[in-house]
């Protein structure tokens, strides 16, 4: 299940190749495609990458599976990373949908994106992170809001997470798992033995859901 690479820059590589040949299909096929991006380390050398391909990225619409719910500017922002390392050179074309907004709470910045994300759905490439907590997206353990979020037949696909849980422990707008299902083919970054043996552990975490649902491709690709 774990696909493992030497290091960081062959890990990015092969993301990033996949990734590419996955939009490209899309684009093929559809006329267009979505890729669903997040925040951390892990993603970002995989954004220079893509943003050197030669992809129509004008038919490409991008946008994230969670944010911390503060401005774009922060260096906190999901969406600053992603303006920054992705939508530059070729990828600047690419249409963005924030999934983080100006509200007057977590809960109406989640509102106020629900009908632009959802209408992305199906994703065609999902990039996703795992915490040290096994959290994926901003679905994470001791949130008030986790029963709501990982509900299978919930029908939202945005939901604000208030502040207290997290690093930083800031309020979050994030996919809840029936949106995390959309999509085509989801890549689960990682690095570090104590995050394998997470994964490994098949312990109920939310990356668990993810792993041993049947309904949506998802491959882990790990580095030490």
């Amino acid at each position: 299940m774990i696909e493992s690479f030497a290091d960081p820059d062959s890990l990015a590589d092969h993301a990033a190749g996949l990734a590419v040949e996955a939009l490209a299909a899309a684009i093929a096929a559809r006329g267009g495609a979505v890729l669903v991006g997040t925040g951390g380390r892990s993603p970002a050398p995989v954004y220079d990458r893509l943003a050197r391909s030669a992809l129509d990225w004008s038919k490409v619409k991008v946008t994230l599976s969670d944010d911390r719910f503060v401005p774009s500017t922060s260096p906190d922002s999901n969406e600053r990373l992603v303006r920054e390392r992705l939508l530059v050179e070729a990828a600047a074309v690419a249409q963005f949908t924030p999934m983080s907004v100006e509200a007057v709470s977590v809960d109406a910045a989640a509102e106020a994106v629900e009908a632009g994300v959802r209408a992305l759905a199906p994703f065609d490439v999902m990039l996703l992170g795992m915490g040290d907590d096994g959290h994926v997206a901003s679905l994470i353990p001791g949130s008030p809001v986790l029963a709501a979020g990982m509900d299978p037949s919930g029908d939202r696909y945005c939901l604000g997470v208030p502040a207290g849980v997290g690093s930083p422990p800031v309020a979050r707008v994030t996919l809840t798992l029936p949106a995390l299902l959309q999509a085509r083919l989801t890549l689960i970054l990682i690095s570090g033995e104590a995050k394998r043996r997470i994964v490994e552990a098949g312990n109920g975490l939310p990356v668990h859901a993810l792993l041993e649902q049947a309904k949506a491709p998802v491959r882990i690709l790990w580095t030490p």
